[in-house]
């Protein structure tokens, strides 16, 4: 069984800045991919900024320069660093993650239960 908690979200004004977390747990035995999704009220769900396990990132156009995205393996831990925050960005974020739970096994994709981002004055 594998678990993503994600935390980190909540009110901010616009210009603001918050910071995402989403711990993995459970039988891992190795992580591949990790990325942040978003989901705006009324809209699909679309990728805000993904890292490979090489560290490699990437970034949906209308994020770059302000989203951060970076992982500690250690701790089976994503972080999103969201600065210069805009109204637009509000939505639910979700966790993403490709894990393996044993050797020999191939990947399966993982969802946290999303947490709320608000950016309003």
């Amino acid at each position: 069984q594998v678990h993503l908690m994600e935390s980190g979200g909540g009110l901010v004004q616009p210009g603001g800045s918050l910071r995402l977390s989403c711990a993995a747990s459970g039988s891992i035995f190795s992580i591949n991919y990790m990325g942040w999704y978003r989901q705006p009220p009324g809209k699909q769900r679309e990728l805000v900024a993904g890292i490979a396990s090489h560290d490699s990132t990437n970034y949906a156009d209308s994020v770059k320069g302000r989203f951060t995205i970076s992982r500690d393996n250690a701790k089976n831990t994503v972080y999103l660093q969201m600065n210069s925050l805009k109204p637009e960005d509000a939505a639910v974020y979700y966790c993403n993650a490709e894990i393996i739970v044993d050797y020999g096994f191939g990947g399966n994709h993982y969802w946290g239960q999303g947490t709320q981002v608000t950016v309003s004055s």
